[in-house]
């Protein structure tokens, strides 16, 4: 692998353009892209405010920049044609985790929304912005939507203390209604498979449970244990070291780079036989937003492998075989679980813990790599290019890019 030097940054606010070609990264209010195979320096903009939020056109000829700081409280949503000039706007949005959805080839558009105290669905044509389809929804207080790849179903989910997941077609019939149980919290995460024939629902429970694209019945429910039994799943270990030094060949003062290798630590991955017992957290029941449940989940561009965290267990990456419905590989890492991404185009995941070290795994194995360079570079997120060949590496102040070798691509 190669990496690019550290290049300032602010917000987290990194992204590859849609065509692969720019990356575009944001500091204070300045809105900056770059090459994204060079990343010589393309376009400077500079905004009147800070820039909280940034999104790619599909086309990826625009960039939108978001200064919530200059906003004004608006209960509609306006969309503005860059065609025609011409605006329309959308009554009654809902403010909630997810409340507006396009479908992935963009010709259609869903709004949640709230009036009189009901919950409502609205579905948009966007070449014209014409209403196709208005309805409500079965639920208390909607929390969010996601369209299926395939842009032939709607998931609806309420809010974490009913648990109900809702999934309605194009022309807004309610198709099926999941409910696990009734009491206790709910929903926490949501994903479909790239070929829409799975949904994922991540639990408070700290299970995952599977519907399949035909009878939307339950297939499958994957629990989270503390502890690791079976000999078929393979646990992967990270563990840390201290460089050895040779006490006859150390000079003092000692070198500059001799003196960062002394005070650094290495890491790698051992596999651990199984029984192993995982750490796991105890959520404090008395306050808001408990650390328990499934909160992340994701399933690799071939369909074949479902990555959860469990927010119980913070330290471990759970990856599932969909093929066989049963637990393949865990990943114990040494620091919490800030991201993981699946590759766009095979089946290879990259996970950051808030270290200066990625980890990547695939049906291969798995590897640790070390960002190179002084300072203390703490990755929080990521994000694959579209190419699967890099992927931007961002931290609170800086990002870098992370070019894999070719060999490594294939």
């Amino acid at each position: 692998m190669n990496f690019s030097e550290l290049f300032k940054l602010s917000g987290l606010l990194g992204r590859f353009s849609p065509d692969g070609k720019c990356l575009a990264s944001c500091v204070q209010h300045r809105l900056v892209v770059r090459d994204a195979s060079s990343l010589q320096l393309l376009q400077l903009y500079t905004c009147l405010d800070q820039i909280q939020y940034i999104e790619w056109s599909s086309d990826s000829l625009f960039i939108l920049c978001a200064l919530y700081k200059r906003g004004i409280v608006q209960l509609r949503i306006t969309v503005w044609s860059l065609c025609t000039k011409s605006v329309s706007y959308i009554k009654y949005p809902k403010a909630c985790q997810q409340g507006v959805v396009f479908t992935k080839d963009g010709r259609y558009m869903a709004v949640a929304e709230r009036r009189d105290c009901k919950d409502f669905i609205s579905i948009f044509v966007c070449n014209n912005w014409q209403l196709l389809r208005h309805f409500d929804t079965e639920t208390q207080d909607l929390s969010g939507i996601e369209w299926a790849p395939n842009g032939c179903v709607l998931a609806a989910w309420d809010t974490c203390l009913e648990y109900k997941v809702l999934l309605y077609s194009l022309d807004g019939r309610l198709l099926s209604s999941f409910r696990a149980y009734e009491w206790p919290l709910g929903v926490k995460s949501i994903a479909w498979s790239p070929s829409s024939q799975f949904l994922a629902i991540g639990s408070f429970d700290e299970k995952v449970r599977i519907l399949n694209h035909v009878t939307w019945k339950k297939i499958t429910e994957l629990d989270h244990p503390a502890t690791i039994a079976s000999k078929k799943t393979i646990v992967y270990k990270e563990v840390e070291k201290s460089p050895t030094v040779d006490t006859e060949r150390l000079s003092f003062p000692p070198t500059r780079e001799l003196a960062s290798s002394l005070f650094s630590t290495k890491s790698k991955y051992d596999i651990s036989q199984v029984p192993v017992s995982l750490q796991y957290v105890k959520p404090v029941a008395d306050r808001a937003n408990p650390k328990v449940g499934v909160g992340m989940l994701a399933f690799s561009a071939d369909n074949c492998f479902l990555a959860t965290k469990n927010d119980n267990i913070p330290n471990a990456v759970w990856i599932w075989d969909i093929r066989k419905l049963k637990l393949s590989v865990v990943l114990e890492q040494l620091c919490t679980i800030q991201c993981f991404q699946w590759d766009p185009c095979q089946p290879r995941l990259a996970v950051c813990t808030g270290t200066s070290r990625v980890y990547l795994w695939s049906p291969a194995g798995c590897m640790v790599v070390q960002v190179p360079g002084e300072g203390d570079f703490q990755i929080v997120s990521l994000s694959w290019h579209s190419s699967g060949d890099s992927m931007v590496l961002l931290s609170k102040d800086n990002f870098c890019v992370c070019y894999l070798e070719r060999e490594e691509v294939k």
